[in-house]
């Protein structure tokens, strides 16, 4: 008896099926649900009354987004720096950098605790950014410094041949070519960092509540319906995101990157 080898991906859509589209069919379900189970767009009507939550919701955007801006400005030397090899020899260093990713983020979080305890730092909203920064990081480096390493080098080399400077060689060629990698980036940075509540919680000591705490703290206390309607919101912005990155990644491909 021969077994088509796409069978084997049958335990896979098993699993998608029960732990990924299951549980987003059942937010979408109690989120246009009262408690009785009748169709109702309440618990949306509540969300845009709710100052605090929408205080919540904005706040967290700033976050993610303040997050993100960081995550670039020092990802993006680190990954152009790890992929020259004129600069860096050593595959050691690319690994250094990966590193972070292979130990759980409540660890990391865990030990960011403690270093500002050590140095006396309170904590509180510049602890949770510095927080974040760390945790994610590796997100933006590693997408950016693949795209960079697969660059076809022929564009650098025929640039320098045509007389361009090293500045702009970077910013004819060599930044165009990467934005594949930066949208990914960007998207693995701030979709992560706008629905987390964990890191939030331990970096300011529950002063700071971000929009993933609020969604949390409803289904804890029993607010399924109202819960569901914040995490499908913040599903629709993440999916929204993700298209118009998808879109800037797709046109940079189409293009080449160089205009």
């Amino acid at each position: 008896m021969t077994i088509k080898r796409s069978s084997w991906a049958l335990p896979y859509l098993v699993f998608l099926i029960l732990f990924v589209a299951l549980p987003l069919v059942m937010i979408l379900i109690y989120a246009f649900q009262d408690r009785t189970g009748a169709f109702t767009l309440q618990n949306f009507v509540k969300f845009f009354n709710t100052p605090e939550d929408l205080h919540t919701f904005v706040y967290s955007i700033e976050i993610a987004l303040i997050t993100t801006v960081l995550c670039l400005l020092l990802g993006y030397p680190a990954a152009f720096i790890l992929s020259n090899a004129n600069l860096n020899r050593s595959s050691v260093t690319v690994i250094l950098f990966i590193l972070p990713m292979w130990i759980n983020m409540l660890i990391r979080t865990l030990a960011t605790v403690a270093l500002f305890d050590f140095l006396k730092m309170p904590l509180g909203e510049g602890a949770l950014i510095f927080g974040m920064v760390y945790n994610f990081l590796p997100f933006m480096i590693y997408p950016i410094y693949n795209t960079l390493n697969k660059m076809d080098k022929s564009y650098i080399e025929a640039a320098q041949d045509l007389g361009a400077t090293p500045t702009k060689v970077f910013g004819k060629v060599v930044l165009p070519l990467s934005m594949p990698g930066v949208w990914s980036g960007v998207l693995m940075v701030f979709m992560p960092t706008i629905s987390t509540f964990a890191v939030a919680e331990l970096l300011t000591m529950n002063k700071v509540k971000l929009f993933g705490t609020t969604i949390q703290e409803n289904i804890n206390n029993g607010f399924w319906n109202y819960g569901s309607a914040l995490a499908l919101i913040m599903l629709v912005l993440i999916g929204i995101t993700t298209l118009l990155t998808g879109e800037e990644s797709a046109r940079e491909d189409e293009t080449g990157g160089v205009i």
